[in-house]
């Protein structure tokens, strides 16, 4: 009996774990997109948008996780699969837009006002993805929830990001090298490419990769 009551407040941490994730990115993918639309910093711009993708993945993990909790032996709905190949297009769109922006800017020659906001909230989203990562792969292990440890996996994705951010931002803040925004930005297209590829991957039913997945 005790047993059992442990290991059901294990799973309402679970979910409020995912719940957590999806409000976080929201939140993120706000301010960032917003700053970087002003300061005209395309690596913050495109990181903001990337977080509001990462919101649409994480209600798909939590609807995945609350699935697998209540029927552990269910299997994907035509919902998921669906909700996989949404976030695979949107990954590539963003991708689309990005290549787009950054030869506007290397035709252009238009700088950021600062990059200082990149730096900041890149500095904040590598402490909290952190933390996220650590509770997801606890949770995952005790659980056996596979969906909460792929997810973990994707959060270290998104922790790549934000170093990308953080060293693009950093560099052109102290130095005004010009075109560490257009290279920081080449890094948030390359892991929306990848991350979109996973995502058609697990829409397939293909097994996961250590990067990143939702299966």
């Amino acid at each position: 009996m005790l047993e059992t009551i442990g290991r059901n407040g294990l799973y309402r941490k679970a979910i409020w774990v995912s719940i957590l994730t999806m409000i976080y990115n929201l939140a993120e993918g706000l301010i960032a997109s917003y700053f970087g639309f002003e300061d005209e910093a395309l690596t913050l711009f495109g990181f903001g948008l990337d977080s509001f993708i990462e919101t649409i993945s994480a209600v798909g993990v939590l609807l995945m996780t609350v699935r697998i909790i209540r029927n552990p032996t269910s299997s994907r709905s035509a919902f998921e699969v669906s909700a996989l190949q949404i976030t695979g297009y949107s990954f590539y769109a963003l991708a689309g837009l990005l290549a787009l922006l950054i030869m506007l800017k290397l035709y252009t020659g238009h700088q950021p006002s600062t990059t200082f906001w990149g730096v900041v909230i890149s500095l904040v989203s590598l402490g909290f993805m952190w933390l996220l990562i650590r509770a997801k792969e606890e949770l995952g292990h005790k659980l056996s929830l596979d969906a909460l440890l792929a997810d973990a996996a994707c959060a270290r994705v998104c922790m790549y990001m934000s170093a990308v951010l953080l060293v693009s931002s950093a560099v052109y803040e102290i130095s005004g090298f010009g075109f560490s925004d257009v290279i920081g930005s080449a890094g948030i297209l390359y892991f929306c490419l990848k991350e979109g590829r996973e995502c058609f991957s697990k829409a397939e039913g293909k097994s996961c990769s250590d990067q990143c997945g939702h299966c």
